[in-house]
């Protein structure tokens, strides 16, 4: 792997955006299956489809539209991806955060994500939402496997706070503040496309695991590498409990992702409005556009 190439390519994504659309966004956001609702909440200075921009993976997943929104939310500038990518369609981790990286570069500190996930805490039920403490990387892979952008961050990132605090006691504030039923807990990552068996339900539970998905670590992982400030937050679209397991029904996952989608917007646009009043991470490094000499 050509390691100026790598950032060449990421600078090349970022100089498309910035050349379609004036906004310098100050968080990244990734809506998740059946969650791309929250876009309609953000004042749109552009959106841009993947498959122009040079470098971006396209989204083949038929809920996710495939665009990259630009703009503002609660007066804070933004960048949206209406539409993220997965290990299961063929991408490779590093394909799967290069958005991340094209955000970070455009000068994003903070990484916003949700996701659809099911759960295994036998307290919880669909339509939840789970704002994550912690996370199992159970895909036996990694964004940062191979030569290290050091332009981004350290070839070791420390993990052992991926979920910011700040932004977790503000998230529970807003959920408070709106009597609305926010849980904390534990993401696992698995490769998919399939889902888990009674027994592997039954392990990842064991292990630790509130909830489990198919997304969300690589692009977290990706962005405490760069020291982005990330928040997360789940909605519980199916039960996964081994001893009462049913036929999942894919419909009936995104009809509940979506009717979650105002909850999530409520929660998102409180931590957003929370940021307007701070300052830009005064240790989040500078990145040039310009490419590599």
């Amino acid at each position: 792997m050509n390691l100026h190439s790598e950032m060449d390519r990421i600078r090349e994504a970022a100089l498309a955006v910035r050349n379609l659309a004036d906004t310098a966004p100050r968080v990244g956001i990734i809506l998740g299956t059946g969650l791309g609702g929250l876009a309609d909440a953000i004042e749109v200075e552009a959106a841009i489809d993947y498959e122009d921009l040079p470098h971006f993976p396209v989204s083949t997943v038929t809920t996710h539209h495939g665009r990259l929104i630009l703009g503002t939310l609660e007066g804070v500038p933004v960048a949206a991806m209406q539409g993220r990518f997965h290990r299961y369609e063929g991408y490779t981790l590093r394909q799967i955060v290069f958005p991340v990286r094209v955000m970070r570069v455009l000068g994003a500190d903070t990484l916003i994500v949700s996701a659809a996930c099911g759960g295994m805490n036998p307290l919880w039920g669909p339509g939840d939402l789970v704002l994550l403490d912690d996370h199992i990387n159970f895909m036996g892979d990694s964004p940062l496997i191979g030569p290290n952008l050091d332009e981004l961050g350290p070839r070791f990132p420390d993990m052992s706070a991926p979920y910011d605090p700040g932004l977790r006691e503000v998230a529970t504030q807003v959920a408070m503040d709106q009597r609305m039923a926010l849980r904390h807990g534990v993401y696992v990552a698995v490769p998919g496309p399939q889902l888990e068996t009674r027994a592997e339900y039954r392990m990842l539970r064991a292990m630790g695991a509130d909830v489990v998905g198919m997304s969300t670590v690589p692009e977290v992982i990706a962005a405490r590498h760069m020291d982005m400030r990330v928040l997360s937050i789940a909605v519980i679209t199916d039960q996964c409990l081994p001893d009462a397991l049913e036929e999942v029904d894919i419909r009936k996952i995104i009809a509940t992702a979506t009717a979650a989608g105002p909850s999530l917007t409520r929660v998102v646009a409180g931590v957003v409005r929370s940021l307007a009043t701070e300052s830009a991470a005064a240790d989040a490094p500078t990145l040039s556009l310009e490419p590599s000499a």
